[in-house]
């Protein structure tokens, strides 16, 4: 773990976690399952090859926050035929997480989840790692009008909506980029990075970003990050 900020968690009331490789750790898979959906979808939707798809998919990704977006954008994607498709995937490699469980539990205040997935795919994980009673709601992509993190706008929706105040708020995410918005909302942020993330199947972007200035403190362990929050803060 390292910390760059002098800020510590002791006036947080709002604890925001992102879902997808910040809750569960990414060598698992599970999002592989929607990568490899996403290909599919794409290859039969645009009638194009797998090499194609597969380009397609990550430049948009990479240019739009989410593929869905970009074909939204370029391809007048209907989102929720899409959502069905690609979140219809095998759950079982998730494992209840007790030592997460109880250190999510320990926190302070309220316990948000804000995804670029779907509500019921957020429920499938949460159910999974038997941490979903800790929670107070889940901010997905459809209430977010389909639009992905890191657009500004996802924040602003999402703080109105739970009525969140962004100074005692603190969030969690795999991606740096996701991360610029809410620093500058006044949000302690906090980077969940894979443990040997050199190894783990991840573009360069994704994995750059841990030594910018929007990143208060990064870690490669969530539980026992906050398990130790208020001692080392």
């Amino acid at each position: 773990m390292s910390a760059r900020t002098g800020r510590g968690f002791a006036e947080i009331e709002t604890w925001v976690f992102d879902l997808d490789n910040t809750l569960y750790p990414h060598h698992l898979n599970l999002w592989q399952q929607v990568d490899v959906r996403i290909r599919d979808y794409i290859v039969d939707f645009l009638h194009v090859s797998h090499d194609e798809a597969f380009r397609l998919q990550k430049d948009y990704y990479r240019r739009y926050g989410t593929t869905m977006r970009g074909l939204m954008e370029e391809h007048g994607l209907d989102p929720d035929g899409f959502l069905d498709v690609v979140h219809r995937i095998d759950h079982s490699p998730l494992t209840p997480n007790p030592a997460l469980g109880a250190a999510i539990a320990a926190l302070p205040g309220r316990k948000l989840i804000l995804t670029n997935g779907t509500r019921a795919h957020a429920e499938a994980v949460m159910s999974r790692l038997e941490i979903a009673e800790h929670f107070e709601g889940v901010f997905d992509i459809r209430a977010a009008a389909f639009e992905p993190k890191p657009k500004p706008q996802v924040y602003a929706r999402f703080l109105d909506r739970h009525h969140v105040d962004p100074q005692r708020a603190a969030i969690f995410e795999d991606l740096a980029r996701n991360l610029e918005v809410p620093h500058a909302l006044g949000m302690i942020t906090v980077l969940v990075v894979p443990q040997d993330a050199g190894v783990v199947l991840r573009e360069d972007w994704e994995l750059a970003g841990r030594d910018e200035p929007h990143v208060d403190h990064v870690t490669d362990d969530l539980a026992g990050f906050l398990r130790n929050l208020f001692t080392s803060s």
